[in-house]
């Protein structure tokens, strides 16, 4: 969630680019709920073009309905037309299984893919945190349920359809559960997580610190060890970062702050502590589901090294301990739920085109 155009106190496409660099990050897949949202060509090409100088691929993800509404489709032909890779209405859910078919359909047929924010609003309600924090804590609750039965739903239009779905940011272990499920009957259904839903839980928020925030919101221990699990069997396809930079006086109320957290600068660093180390996955593993598996996803030529193939590279030491100071984080916000944290993995360059566009050193 790059929030440029319209949201730039938050973050600007040439700061989230910067921070993406930092965290050796080339390519980065845009949200579309900016403002103006971005359902037609002409938000695109503003954001590709301010892209451009910034060292990093921008790959427009453009909205399933016009504002993200729910209700009238947006023209897919043409924002694939313009450099859209995907479709979402990502921030909210499509509520309309109808809508939903067609935007699968209508995306299957120009050769990609929906990506589905799974929430069912009447079970998340004005819900901050998981439905087990709200009850310790005294707010309200979302029931991990909520992705799931929004999840299920996507499962049974693209078997149903035989057109493929993908499901986003994966954190509850219901969901895994079905999903292991439906990829089992060969259901044309990929999934993704972040990095605090492997390496965070719960009971952060009971430091009342909006920075743990994010939705869907972080779950229990459970959950934690099902993601995980889920990862290593090939149950969730890719690893994603979600960042989604807020002001600091934004995030100021506990109760009030809106949901997200950054994560580009920190997500291959949380990959090497949280999975790498602790023996869950290999380095090469880890590597694949953040660059070749996400390519392949988006129909992007990147995420590869071979003869002829674009230089896109990072070189980092994966032993080497860095403390992260959220003052120090390269993007416009600092909402990090890593603040202070100690975590594997230093950026040493990274390497854009053929071109030195970060170095540490």
């Amino acid at each position: 969630h790059l929030r440029d155009p319209g949201q730039t106190w938050k973050e600007t496409i040439e700061t989230g680019a910067a921070d993406a660099l930092a965290g050796g990050v080339t390519s980065v897949a845009a949200m579309p709920n900016t403002t103006p949202v971005a359902d037609s060509p002409a938000v695109l090409a503003y954001e590709l073009k301010k892209a451009k100088q910034t060292g990093v691929h921008l790959y427009p993800i453009a909205a399933v309905s016009k504002g993200q509404n729910g209700e009238e489709q947006t023209d897919f032909k043409a924002l694939v037309e313009s450099g859209a890779v995907a479709f979402s209405d990502d921030g909210h859910p499509v509520k309309d299984a109808a809508r939903m078919l067609k935007a699968m359909c209508t995306a299957y047929a120009l050769g990609k893919k929906v990506i589905s924010h799974c929430e069912d609003k009447s079970l998340a309600k004005n819900g901050i945190m998981s439905e087990e924090s709200g009850r310790r804590l005294g707010f309200p609750g979302v029931p991990a349920v909520a992705e799931t039965v929004q999840a299920a739903r996507e499962i049974v239009l693209a078997e149903a359809a035989g057109v493929p779905v993908h499901i986003a940011h994966v954190s509850s272990r219901h969901t895994v559960a079905i999903l292991r499920d439906a990829k089992k009957r060969g259901v044309p259904v990929t999934c993704e997580t972040c990095p605090h839903y492997f390496s965070l839980d719960d009971s952060l928020l009971s430091k009342r610190d909006a920075d743990y925030r994010m939705n869907p919101p972080l779950q229990g221990k459970e959950d934690v060890r099902a993601v995980i699990a889920g990862l290593v069997d090939g149950t969730i396809d890719a690893i994603v970062t979600d960042h989604a930079p807020h002001a600091a006086e934004e995030k100021a109320d506990f109760e009030k702050a809106p949901n997200g957290v950054v994560g580009l600068e920190t997500s291959l660093a949380a990959g090497v502590t949280y999975l790498v180390k602790p023996g869950y996955l290999t380095l090469a593993q880890l590597i694949k589901k953040m660059s070749t598996v996400p390519a392949s996803l988006l129909g992007i030529d990147a995420g590869h090294l071979t003869i002829g193939a674009r230089a896109d590279l990072v070189l980092f030491d994966p032993d080497k301990i860095w403390t992260v100071y959220p003052e120090k984080l390269h993007s416009k916000s600092h909402n990090t739920p890593y603040k202070n944290k100690q975590l594997y993995g230093s950026i040493q360059f990274t390497i854009s085109d053929g071109n030195v566009r970060f170095s540490n050193c």
